[in-house]
């Protein structure tokens, strides 16, 4: 995403851990144990995931600025579901102050960095800390809808949708090209295949189908060759451990 400073950035990412801190303060201990739509997860799963994928973005950034490289999470993919699994059980008190301590982590070293330290190579996607960033963006964003705590992807901003369809282009099969018709904006088109399928609605429920969520203005429908068909099945999220 070439649009967006690193100083705006910045200023993405304390909102939307801002906009986290604010819907934990009311949750209570039965609040964190109810279901979200993300299979086998509570709650407290996506508590749990947002407290370590901030601490593992805040080590990232703090092993690049020492010119060394390290796996994103500790213990890699095995290393990430037995956390979340261990702390999804923790009590709505626990959870707050876990998730505020890593917020501060990570925030105060990527706030931290100078221009150039941005560039820095780190293991996340084989990328930079800046990727790392752009993930963290992506990752408070999306997982605060997960929650289900009144700000669901109905409030993505336009930059934010905009930047999922550049990131989530990957997910359109190889055979398919996608125009994207957001209403009232132009149109856009991501993957190059020889079938054509239009997608029209909402920028947010595009943006939220895009990411497999469920769409909450209802307003999606997609066409090939004029006639009205399915919304395609996508491929899996782009995963964390293979290359940009």
């Amino acid at each position: 995403m070439t649009d967006i400073s690193n100083a705006q950035l910045m200023d993405r990412l304390k909102i939307a851990a801002d906009n986290v801190g604010a819907k934990l303060g009311s949750l209570t201990d039965a609040d964190v144990l109810e279901p979200t739509d993300l299979p086998g997860w509570t709650r407290g799963h996506v508590l749990a995931h947002i407290a370590h994928v901030s601490n593992a973005v805040a080590r990232q950034a703090e092993y690049a600025l020492r010119g060394e490289l390290i796996e994103f999470y500790d213990g890699g993919q095995g290393g990430r579901t037995q956390a979340i699994e261990m702390n999804a059980g923790h009590s709505a008190a626990e959870h707050r102050e876990y998730i505020s301590a890593a917020f501060t982590r990570a925030l105060t070293v990527l706030d931290g960095l100078e221009d150039a330290q941005w560039e820095l190579p780190i293991s996340y996607r084989n990328g930079t800390v800046r990727d790392g960033a752009l993930a963290y963006w992506r990752e408070l964003v999306i997982h605060l809808a997960d929650l289900q705590l009144g700000r669901g992807p109905e409030t993505w901003s336009k930059e934010f949708c905009l930047y999922l369809f550049e990131f989530l282009a990957d997910r359109v099969p190889a055979n398919v090209k996608l125009k994207l018709l957001p209403l009232a904006l132009p149109p856009m088109t991501i993957g190059s295949g020889q079938n054509s399928v239009s997608v029209q609605g909402m920028l947010t429920d595009i943006a939220a189908w895009l990411s497999g969520r469920t769409p909450t203005m209802g307003s999606l429908r997609a066409e090939a060759a004029a006639d009205s068909v399915e919304l395609p099945k996508l491929l899996p999220w782009p995963s964390a451990f293979a290359a940009k």
